[in-house]
């Protein structure tokens, strides 16, 4: 019997990782490379709060292309988060905080995230990390119920105990998890 080679799950597909300022940052190293490995493109994008807590040169080196930080940085005619909102097959924020929860839900786009959620035609998903308390407040439950309506998948975070001390809910969903709901969506 011949063995046959089959293309990953993700093989040709294009994913813009965001990267917001949460603890849970860390982890988007280990997400960008279990993307990668299931045959995604991936493209990450940080908030100048997550390079506080992970460098840019680490996602950088492990999904293999730069890494935008700030609109200062593009270069080019075309800005480089609109290109890049143009290309991508998914808008995958991991982990999301409370502050771009409300900057989705409200239009804003005060850094690249915001700007490449509200210039994308490609479906978003983002996975919550944050503290119980914040999770679990009505203003972020509100905001996340908007994105819900418009379309937006959330990975619901896992209860644990939380960087802060706490126990509860808000710990970024396991890692398999989203790389499971993105295979679904796109594979």
């Amino acid at each position: 019997m011949i063995a046959t080679e089959t293309s990953p799950p993700l093989c040709g597909k294009t994913i813009a990782l965001g990267v917001s300022g949460s603890i849970a940052a860390y982890k988007a190293a280990d997400l960008t490379s279990e993307l990668r490995r299931s045959g995604a493109d991936v493209h990450v994008v940080m908030t100048e709060s997550a390079t506080q807590f992970i460098s840019a040169l680490t996602l950088g080196t492990l999904s293999r292309n730069p890494v935008l930080t700030s609109f200062w940085d593009e270069e080019g005619w075309q800005p480089g988060h609109i290109e890049l909102a143009d290309k991508i097959d998914l808008f995958l924020v991991a982990p999301a905080t409370a502050h771009q929860v409300g900057n989705y839900a409200n239009g804003l786009a005060p850094d690249l995230l915001g700007a490449i959620y509200l210039a994308t035609k490609a479906p978003v998903m983002l996975a919550p990390a944050m503290n119980g308390k914040m999770y679990e407040h009505e203003a972020v439950q509100k905001n996340l119920e908007t994105l819900k309506g418009r379309g937006v998948e959330i990975v619901e975070p896992m209860v644990g105990e939380l960087a802060c001390g706490y126990e509860g809910i808000g710990k970024l969903a396991p890692l398999e998890t989203i790389a499971e709901c993105v295979v679904s969506k796109l594979g």
